[in-house]
């Protein structure tokens, strides 16, 4: 089984290059199966790193396999598991527009039908780290400051964030799920940054709206795309 996660990691990682989210070696994808998590090794170059290299690791943080240190960003990654047991994938990147929300310190708000589709209301931007948090611990202090950010809120219903002056963190079931979300936010951003140069007062989607196409796509009730009894074996 890890086996296999390792090569859905290794492709969920170089699925970031193929939509454009990463340039270099910014970004990072995970997965969790049971008490442990495989993630990208530090620093290694998307066009040399191959499945074998992925890291496997516990929740402490303690490598199991692989040659690499795991990514810097590893107890970021451990910290929104322990937290959010939902979760099976997550996605780390500084794609541009989302990136530039975070640096604004501005949250992605629901400006139309696309973001209602996946977050079912507003995206947060965290607070800025303090400097004592900045110094000691600084990833794991960003995966509670990310935590501390959803107190009141669900994350499997809005399932990224983008942190002040860094980037964007996204999650799902699956490794493949947290790259699709993050892959949304980006586009979601981009509309946003658009759509507030064309007219700074939009304003958010009217939320019977956001229910409209948020629970037509989630939830007991939704009837967007092929129910699988409904589909020919």
């Amino acid at each position: 089984m890890i086996e296999n996660l390792k090569k859905e990691v290794f492709q969920a990682n170089l699925d970031l290059v193929k939509y454009g989210l990463v340039i270099f070696t910014w970004g990072n994808v995970s997965a969790r199966c049971g008490e442990y998590i495989v993630i990208k090794p530090s620093g290694v170059s998307y066009e040399t790193m191959k499945a074998e290299d992925m890291v496997v690791l516990d929740l402490d943080g303690n490598r199991i396999e692989g040659n690499y240190n795991p990514s810097s960003d590893t107890p970021t990654h451990l910290e929104l598991y322990k937290a959010f047991p939902g979760i099976g994938g997550i996605t780390h990147t500084h794609s541009s527009y989302a990136t530039s929300f975070a640096q604004a310190g501005m949250p992605i708000t629901p400006m139309g039908t696309t973001h209602a589709d996946y977050f079912y209301g507003t995206i947060p931007c965290t607070r800025n780290l303090s400097s004592e948090e900045t110094e000691s611990a600084y990833e794991k202090n960003t995966g509670k400051v990310i935590i501390e950010t959803f107190e009141g809120r669900d994350p499997i219903a809005i399932p990224g964030v983008i942190v002040r002056n860094h980037g964007v963190f996204s999650w799902g079931k699956d490794a493949f799920e947290s790259v699709h979300n993050a892959v949304v936010m980006e586009e979601v951003a981009k509309m946003n940054y658009r759509a507030l140069a064309l007219n700074p007062s939009a304003g958010t989607v009217r939320q019977y709206i956001l229910d409209k196409h948020y629970y037509r796509k989630h939830g007991e009730n939704s009837y967007y795309g092929q129910k699988e009894k409904e589909v020919e074996k």
